[in-house]
């Protein structure tokens, strides 16, 4: 298969090439260049088309894709947080995102119903439920709710929102279980967080050696710890412990920036979720107040984001979406275009992303060898971000060498 005539932006942060082909074959690039021999299967993208690399969003919960509230206190059936769970999904690879990371809710069952092909759906990998201590962000249970009751809420195959660990020993049966379960990597909760029912942001959750326990567990199966974090002391216990991320780090300030890079541990902001959280927090299926505590996290990530970039810390992109209204995962890089440039947003979204997921060498840019995981866009959406988040104006899609969407 051929994709010819678009232009061509590859995701590493070299210039757009103009009125180029991509050879696929087998589910991966072949080349980036070249013309289809006579009778080859030609996709044609001309009309001022442009092909970037298949988006990864490293901020996910598909696991939260019901409202909130509803959702954690049984009010809706498991038939319909399935439906919409799958619903979700179809809607994430519409809108060019071929690969997400899900930072805590997913049972390992959704993410193997995806890779078997039976529903449509980004390549996920996926935590599988977060860790976090008892009464800390992640635990949503009620204030009357015995902690013990937690667990009750999961639902096994689908759903595991968070497993509450305390101590060192629990931080461990923790990380074991959720490998057992299949977790790919560990996130942890480290500090407060804007959608807590039982703290705030300037809280501290887990110290050193229990985050130190899980990231001891999670080195021993070859991958990694990313933590949740939005003040500096969490973030700070976390490098010290040896996590690989920060998720948010809505305090990052110089002197935090250049640890992280000292230690190379990435940054994944988050500012949709922020803007959608201030947009209607009522929209998520959360309390309308809710929106009361994101003000500080929305400046406070922008600053972030400049403190990483100076430190030279690798910086993703995640959208932290949450509840039914998820369909707007490109805003994120339609933000972070503002930020700084839509050649950032974009790499941070594509091959950074891959690099801190450790798919790197599969997938993130558009270069021979890689897996054909690409998306047009009708426009240029470097000299207009806001295509980013125009669904319509993705109009091709493609994932393992497979046509997924094409509306062209």
């Amino acid at each position: 298969m051929w994709l010819t005539g678009a232009t061509v932006v590859d995701g590493t942060g070299r210039d757009p090439r103009p009125g180029t082909a991509v050879h696929v074959e087998d589910g991966r690039i072949v080349a980036v260049g070249g013309r289809p021999p006579q009778g080859a299967e030609v996709l044609d993208c001309s009309g001022g088309l442009t092909i970037v690399p298949g988006l990864i969003d490293a901020h996910v919960h598909l696991g939260l894709s019901s409202p909130i509230e509803a959702s954690v206190s049984r009010r809706i059936s498991v038939a319909e947080l399935a439906a919409d769970m799958f619903a979700n999904c179809r809607r994430t690879l519409d809108a060019g995102f071929t690969t997400v990371r899900d930072t805590g809710g997913v049972d390992g069952g959704l993410a193997g119903v995806v890779a078997s092909g039976k529903i449509p759906g980004p390549r996920i990998i996926q935590c599988g439920p977060l860790l976090c201590q008892t009464g800390g962000h992640g635990h949503l249970g009620q204030e009357w709710e015995p902690a013990t009751d937690w667990a009750g809420h999961e639902v096994p195959g689908l759903r595991a929102l968070s497993l509450l660990c305390d101590g060192p020993d629990g931080l461990r049966h923790g990380a074991r279980e959720a490998f057992r379960r299949g977790a790919q990597f560990l996130k942890l909760c480290v500090t407060g967080g804007v959608v807590s029912r039982h703290d705030k942001l300037t809280d501290t959750q887990f110290d050193v050696a229990e985050i130190a326990a899980a990231v001891a567990e999670a080195t021993a199966r070859g991958t990694y710890v990313t933590v949740h974090a939005h003040n500096n002391i969490g973030i700070r216990n976390a490098v010290a412990a040896g996590a690989r991320c920060v998720e948010h780090g809505s305090q990052i300030d110089e002197e935090t920036a250049a640890l992280m890079a000292a230690h190379d541990v990435a940054h994944v902001p988050t500012l949709a979720v922020v803007h959608a959280l201030l947009d209607d927090a009522a929209a998520t299926g959360l309390a309308a107040d809710i929106g009361d505590r994101v003000g500080v996290a929305l400046q406070g990530q922008i600053d972030a984001i400049h403190a990483s970039r100076e430190a030279g810390v690798r910086i993703g992109s995640g959208s932290d979406l949450i509840g039914p209204e998820q369909d707007d995962r490109g805003r994120e890089l339609v933000l972070r275009s503002a930020v700084e440039t839509p050649m950032d947003a974009l790499v941070s979204a594509t091959r950074t992303n891959a690099d801190i997921l450790g798919i790197g060498d599969e997938v993130g840019t558009v270069e021979p060898g890689k897996r054909a995981d690409l998306v047009a866009f009708r426009g240029d959406p470097l000299a207009t971000p806001e295509l980013f988040a125009d669904r319509d104006a993705v109009v091709l899609v493609v994932q393992d060498g497979r046509v997924v969407r094409d509306t062209r």
